[in-house]
């Protein structure tokens, strides 16, 4: 085992705790961490929540100290991608003509926030939320502007919107669809976003079709202007998985692996943002862009390259801090067919069950904390709940079956 050589592409959170879970499980070969950004990995929540609001600043968001990686003997590589992955020589080409061999490989390259067909989008002055420059720069934007528009209302449209209010800039958010996170929520629940961001202010126009983007503001494509100091476009993100194509992986809404996190090449794994997992609950491949997963899939894809048998069986959770609301959410709500709610949703002190033929398949949890546990355990389950002991704040959570 010394002698191999492990390689991880993505100086992200997922491939930091992948080399340290590598060292935890007593690998002492020679691992190389290449990464495109020239940070130490960092993690990148802050960068549409505290660092955003000037919070938080960069170093507490490293995942580890320089230090940390002399001392267990990682070599870094930052600022520099990786151009080529040739697999019958188990090499990676860097972009400067450099390379490194492998034994074994982990892809954790992350994901980019989509561009749209529209005219402008990518001008100059219109900002996009992937890296700490990005952050930033959109920060910059509240101290000079008074009017921000944003495109779209996911997860992070609104968490800019939120820190642009709270920063007592005036903003327009709009979403094409009938609500903000309609596709995540579903139209039960998404009302309880629009009506606080309604509640702080912000000018939620649904329904709203972007047709350019101009230095000073912005067209939609019923004729109306909107005109704008700074336009943030946040309407999805893409997997990077440009390298893996290239390398001839196999690649559906990013690389596809297996519970093992193990690609179509026995020798190289994928974990993060870019990995489309097989997850054993779920009975299906799912892809997650949140935080969690880059702390849950590194310890599985480490096992894996060192010829463990591990399984990523975490269900998918996500976090979100928007004015004086937090939310945690867990689970998969795909197919449900009813949504029960316990608490009070007018005062966003609640929780939300999303159902199948009564078994809960998600929940999330809105201003009431210490549940994730519980509403986890229910999902695992599977079994039948009562919805009505579900929805009695009364009755603890591990008595509704």
């Amino acid at each position: 085992m010394a002698q191999q050589r492990f390689v991880i592409v993505g100086g992200g959170l997922a491939g930091a705790k992948a080399a340290e879970s590598l060292r935890d499980k007593g690998f002492d070969g020679k691992i190389t961490l290449v990464g495109d950004e020239r940070h130490l990995p960092y993690e990148r929540p802050p960068l549409s929540k505290d660092h955003l609001a000037g919070k938080a600043d960069r170093d507490s968001m490293t995942v580890h100290p320089d230090s940390w990686y002399a001392e267990h003997d990682v070599t870094l590589a930052l600022g520099i991608g990786v151009s080529r992955i040739d697999r019958d020589d188990h090499r990676v080409q860097l972009a400067d003509g450099s390379g490194h061999s492998y034994d074994k490989l982990l892809l954790a390259t992350g994901a980019s926030p989509r561009r749209p067909p529209i005219a402008g989008a990518g001008a100059p002055g219109v900002h996009y939320l992937r890296r700490i420059e990005d952050s930033e720069s959109i920060r910059d934007t509240f101290a000079t502007a008074s009017h921000l528009v944003v495109i779209g209302a996911g997860w992070i449209g609104l968490e800019v919107a939120a820190a642009a209010r709270q920063a007592g800039v005036a903003v327009t958010v709009l979403e094409s669809a009938e609500l903000p996170l309609l596709r995540v929520l579903g139209p039960e629940v998404a009302p309880v976003f629009a009506d606080l961001h309604r509640a702080h202010d912000v000018d939620l126009r649904l329904g709203a079709n972007v047709a350019q983007i101009a230095p000073n503001g912005v067209k939609l494509a019923d004729g109306t202007e909107i005109a704008a100091d700074a336009v943030v476009v946040g309407v999805g993100a893409a997997p990077n998985t440009q390298l893996a194509e290239r390398a001839g992986l196999r690649v559906d809404n990013g690389i596809l692996v297996d519970d093992a996190l193990r690609t179509s090449d026995p020798d190289i794994v994928a974990a993060g943002d870019v990995a489309n997992a097989f997850h054993p609950l779920l009975g299906k491949h799912t892809r997650v862009e949140h935080w969690a997963n880059a702390l849950s899939q590194p310890p599985v894809a480490a096992a894996t390259m060192l010829g463990q048998r591990a399984s990523h069986e975490d269900l998918p959770y996500f976090f979100t801090d928007q004015y004086d609301l937090g939310m945690e959410f867990v689970g998969d709500p795909t197919g449900y067919d009813r949504v029960v709610f316990r608490g009070d949703v007018a005062a966003r002190e609640f929780i939300a069950f999303w159902l199948k033929d009564n078994r809960v398949l998600a929940g999330m949890n809105v201003n009431v904390w210490d549940v994730v546990d519980p509403i986890k355990a229910l999902i695992g389950g599977k079994a039948p709940v009562d919805p009505e002991a579900l929805a009695d704040p009364g009755k603890p959570l591990t008595a509704v079956e």
